[in-house]
């Protein structure tokens, strides 16, 4: 600012309070946002409840029952509600599928519902999932919190809080046993026996854990620790905004092709745009390249000193009108 002219100045001052203006109506704009998403998840809240009973059987849908005895009693046996809803509904989202590996499977066969809710104190969101009983944990919601902070553009990721899940002996899926022989020529030695982090889908339960002072890590483990946080986040909110609203979409395939529609128009846009750059960039090459072909001949019938036509370049001269579109 100090380096602009007083009128410059003055003029920029007067940008700022329309901006000032712009930011309160914003504020209101997110309050009335956050009021109405309230309201709108209190009506959705009887569809999630319906589902919940068809997936887990609690209820029949109407001609299932007619359907069955026509088809006989093999198909009549076959299970209640929807095999494996949500693990295939992880699966076929590109993100979780990433996460989810073959040893999860079958503890995610018991995941019988995902909700989320907001939380006000501090600000942020709750996942909460709920399993029947399992060989794998006693637990039956695993939860997953994220805090928030505001931020004047949008809200930062401050910290996330995983249940501590209780493994029952020899079944924790974030871990693995490795048994390492011991050596040769030693009497009565039994074989070391190590615990090695592996990947699971249950490590989203143990989230990258902040340090209360930043001087404790160097740049590259604060580099390190901020893409972790990301994908954190990343998997939280593909849960809250895709996999719980669209469950069904995601099961039966249809929302893993519209993302991918989605992707192809979105690369089709790139292409189109890179295209067009490079023949801005080809017609720019070809109008240096005449210009310097003519100037490098002589001009034919002026002479030196001569004056421009009249119009051409002159100064005062108003630039065509550019119209707003």
């Amino acid at each position: 600012m100090e380096s602009l002219s007083p009128k410059v100045r003055k003029r920029v001052e007067t940008l700022r309070e329309i901006q000032s203006q712009h930011d309160e109506l914003e504020a209101k704009f997110l309050e009335e946002k956050a009021v109405l998403e309230a309201r709108y998840q209190k009506l959705y809240e009887p569809l999630y409840t319906k589902r919940f009973e068809i997936v887990n059987g609690v209820v029949e849908v109407e001609g299932v029952t007619d359907a069955s005895m026509e088809e006989g009693e093999d198909k009549a046996n076959e299970g209640k509600g929807v095999p494996d809803f949500w693990l295939t509904a992880m699966k076929t989202n590109e993100i979780l599928a990433e996460e989810i590996s073959e040893r999860d499977e079958e503890a995610l066969r018991s995941l019988k519902d995902i909700k989320w809710c907001r939380i006000d104190n501090p600000k942020g969101f709750k996942l909460e999932f709920f399993f029947d009983t399992n060989p794998f944990f006693k637990n039956s919601v695993l939860t997953k919190t994220y805090h928030m902070i505001d931020d004047d553009d949008e809200p930062i990721l401050e910290k996330a809080i995983g249940t501590e899940i209780e493994w029952y002996p020899g079944k924790c899926l974030t871990q693995k046993v490795l048994k390492k022989k011991p050596k040769k020529g030693v009497k009565n030695a039994k074989p070391v026996i190590k615990t090695e982090k592996c990947e699971s889908f249950f490590n989203f339960f143990s989230p990258p854990e902040v340090p209360e002072n930043e001087d404790d890590i160097d740049e590259d483990e604060a580099e390190e620790l901020q893409n972790l946080m990301e994908q954190d986040y990343d998997i939280g909110s593909t849960i809250r905004d895709k996999i719980i609203p669209h469950a069904v979409s995601w099961f039966t395939g249809e929302a893993a092709e519209a993302d991918e529609l989605k992707l192809d128009d979105d690369d089709e846009d790139a292409d189109e745009e890179d295209e067009d750059d490079e023949d801005e960039d080809d017609d720019e090459d070809e109008d240096e390249d005449q210009e310097e072909v003519k100037s490098r001949k002589k001009p034919s019938g002026q002479k030196k000193g001569a004056k421009r036509q009249a119009g051409e370049g002159q100064p005062g001269e108003r630039p065509p009108e550019c119209k707003q579109q």
